[in-house]
Order: C-alpha cells, then structure tokens, then sequence
C-alpha cells in the first residue's frame, strides 16, 4: 500500500495535470501525428503486387529485412510509401556526426552555434534525400528481380514502376523526417525516435499473437513461452537499471573575488552514461552481417557458391555469426562514443571556464582521466549491449521467436519511454512552477 505522502504527491500530480492545458495540446499533437504515421504504413506503393510480395517477404524474413521492417512498423513488409521509414535520415545524422569530427569546416560551423547547427541539419537533409533514393532505386531493380513461383511481384513496366517507387518512397522519407521534427517542437519527446517507436510497439501484439500460436501448435511448449516472458520483464528491468546508471565526476569551480563580494566556489557534476552509444552498435552489426543473407535469398540459389556457403555460417545462432556480431557490437560501440564524447574538449571547455576535477591537473591530464574513465564505462556498456543482443539471437535461431522480442526492439522500446515520461514531468514540474509564481504574485498586490 502506498504512504499517504505517496498519495498525496499523486493527487497533486493529478491536479497538476489536469490542469496543464499546454501539456494536453502537446500530447494530442503527438497522438495525431503518430496516428498519421500509422495509416501511412498501410498505403501501398503503385505497381505491386500485394499477394506476391508477401509471399517473397515470408521466404526473405530471416535476413535484414526482418530487422529492418521490425524498424519500419511493417511498412517494409507491405511495401508502403513509407518502406524505408526514418532509417535513412538517421543514416544521415550519424554520417554527419563523424564527418564532424573528420572535417575542420563541419567542426568550426558547429562551434557556431545555433546558425551552424541549422547549416549541418540542412545539410543532413540533402544528404537523407541521396541515401533514400539509393535505397529507393535499390529496392525497386530488387523488387523486379523477386517472383513467388511463376509470378512477379511488379506489375507496371520497368521505368514506370522504378520512377514511381524512388518518387514516393522518398517523398514518404521526408514527410517522416518533417513529421518527426514537428512531434520535437510541437510535441512531447524526441519525434524521430518516437516514430521508430510507435512502428515497434504497434506491432507487438502481432509477434505475440504468433508466438502463442506457436505454442498451440505445439513448435513452442509453454514452458519456453513463460521464459521468453520472463526474460523480456528481465531485460526490461537491465535496461532501466543500465540507462539510468551515471558516473558522477565531481568538477569544481574555483572562487574569485570582485570588490566586497566572493563569487564561485561551487561544485557540480559532469554526468558519463554506461551506455553512450546507445542502440547503434547493434543496428549497424546486424545489418552488416545480415547482408550476405538476403543478397542470397535475393539470388534464389543461383549466385556463387561461395555466397552460399557464407550465408551457412553465417546463419542465426552459428557460433561465426555470433562471434563477428560480438565483435562488431563491441567496435562501434567504442567508435561511436568517440564519436558523441570528446575527451579533449570537454577537458578545454572546463579549463576555459576555471573548472577543475579534484586531484587533477587541468588540460591534458584531465582529458586523459576522463578518457581513462569513459573507456572502463564503454566496456560494461559493450558488453551490456552482447548480452542484450546475443541473448535474443539464440532464442530466434532455436525457437524461432519474432525480432519484436529481441534486445535491441526492447532496448529502442523502454528507452524512448523513459526519455517521453522524463519530458512530460518536466513538463508538469514547470506549470507547477508557473502556478506557484502566479499565485506569489497575486499575495504580493494583496499586501
């Protein structure tokens, strides 16, 4: 039973919210737009064949592009106007992100401010429309190529059809990206992650309901669909416990005098995730991996044997896959952290501004510490993210289980919870703020 403080810190919540009308039109925002989202994954693409396509889709399950329709919210399986979903302009944030760090006019446009940011993200949209018509122009000559039996799964000529695919599922890329940054302004989390979200979640229920299935035909016994559930509430639990998990650095501030009055003197707190990289190590490694398998499907038994001989080894659960999908996990996620943390300059920026870390000397040995420490935290991060991974791996190739139940769904799923439910108290802790600033106010012309 919960505490009467518990209650009542509930019921004032409650008010609060109730209350919190610009709260309220966020979330509506949001809703609406992630609704608009959804029916958009149930808009076919012109000239295809919805029956064959499925049927193609069934037999290429097992490569990237079941992780990849995961993503997509089914959009990839249907083949919709929004196939390629939001994956090509995080592609392009994340080739933006090391091209700033390779480039010394990216990096000084950045230091810029908010001018420099605006120039990088629209130089990441440009580059988001080039990827996508790539992979829309990759995904029409493959679609041509896929027959189920007899059958193809285009219906339009050649040009028509590779024309009218590049043109929409572009264009379905970009209204993702703007609806994206609209749910960031105009809503409540961070819009690109909560379509990616919303496409996860929606199609929960239908895994599950296969998973079931499987155990009433008897593939699965119940047995091992209460440990898939057990281990699902596990991960979810590891996941909260590793994503809220900090390492405090204390940095202090040195004190200064002007005239009478003594300024500074105040300490504060440089925060390092365990997991900084967050849910790009896995992506990229399996995608990777994942590509000798579908480019054999693709090729139906009639490419080299050596493909075919790759795409044995490198089959779910082999013990190659597991090991280069290990390896790889454990590389992007140091590389990536480089990428989003630099020691350097955050050891100049605190030295700018007389901040120090007790026992170490400002400059060169302070970036060294805090590499010293961010390296010894990518390690438990890395291997927070094998675990996660791996785990799910051996459960897809022994038991068949659906992608919706892997680490890195569960991952992107719990994550971005975490992140929306953190706005939305800030959100409510502010307007409690406004209303007790109104209301001194209001004292104040009493008096």
């Amino acid at each position: 039973m919960p505490s009467a403080a518990e209650q009542l810190a509930a019921h004032i919540n409650l008010g609060v919210f109730a209350k919190a009308t610009e709260l309220k039109r966020r979330l509506w925002f949001t809703l609406g737009a992630l609704v608009i989202y959804r029916l958009g994954t149930y808009i076919p693409l012109p000239g295809i064949d919805a029956r064959i396509l499925q049927d193609i889709f069934q037999q290429n399950a097992g490569g990237i592009l079941g992780m990849f329709d995961m993503l997509a919210g089914g959009a990839l399986s249907r083949m919709t106007i929004f196939a390629l979903n939001i994956m090509p302009y995080i592609s392009s944030s994340i080739i933006m992100q090391l091209l700033t760090t390779a480039s010394s006019t990216l990096e000084s446009l950045k230091k810029e401010g908010e001018i420099g940011r605006k120039k990088i993200n629209q130089y990441t949209r440009y580059l988001t429309v080039l990827i996508a018509a790539l992979q829309a122009y990759g995904i029409a000559v493959g679609l041509e190529g896929m027959t189920a039996k007899v059958d193809s799964a285009v219906i339009w000529g050649t040009f028509e059809f590779r024309f009218a695919a590049v043109v929409t599922m572009v264009g379905g890329t970009m209204f993702l990206m703007w609806l994206g940054e609209q749910i960031t302004a105009r809503g409540i989390g961070n819009g690109i992650s909560l379509i990616i979200f919303a496409g996860i979640v929606a199609n929960i229920p239908h895994a599950l309901a296969a998973t079931l299935e499987l155990g009433r035909t008897g593939a699965l016994s119940v047995l091992v669909i209460v440990g898939l559930l057990v281990m699902a509430i596990f991960v979810v639990m590891l996941i909260v416990l590793v994503e809220r998990a900090q390492r405090r650095i204390l940095v202090q501030y040195p004190k200064r005098q002007q005239g009478a009055r003594v300024y500074g003197g105040e300490s504060t707190h440089l925060p390092l995730k365990i997991n900084a990289s967050g849910v790009i190590p896995p992506i990229f490694a399996s995608s990777i991996l994942l590509l000798p398998i579908t480019a054999a499907s693709f090729s139906a038994g009639r490419g080299p044997e050596w493909l075919t001989t790759l795409t044995v080894l490198l089959g779910h659960g082999q013990p190659l896959y597991l090991g280069l999908y290990t390896a790889l996990i454990a590389f992007f996620a140091f590389f990536y952290t480089a990428v989003v943390f630099n020691p350097t300059e955050t050891a100049e920026n605190l030295k700018k501004y007389g901040g120090f870390i007790l026992g170490i000397r400002p400059g060169r040995n302070t970036a060294d510490y805090l590499d010293y420490v961010l390296t010894r935290l990518t390690v438990i991060g890395a291997l927070y993210l094998i675990v996660l991974s791996v785990l799910p791996e051996l459960l897809i190739s022994h038991w068949a289980v659906p992608f919706y139940f892997g680490g890195t769904s569960l991952l992107i799923v719990v994550t971005v919870t975490m992140d929306t439910v953190a706005q939305i108290q800030s959100h409510l802790l502010a307007h409690q703020y406004e209303g007790l600033i109104k209301k001194a106010k209001l004292r104040g012309k009493r008096v």
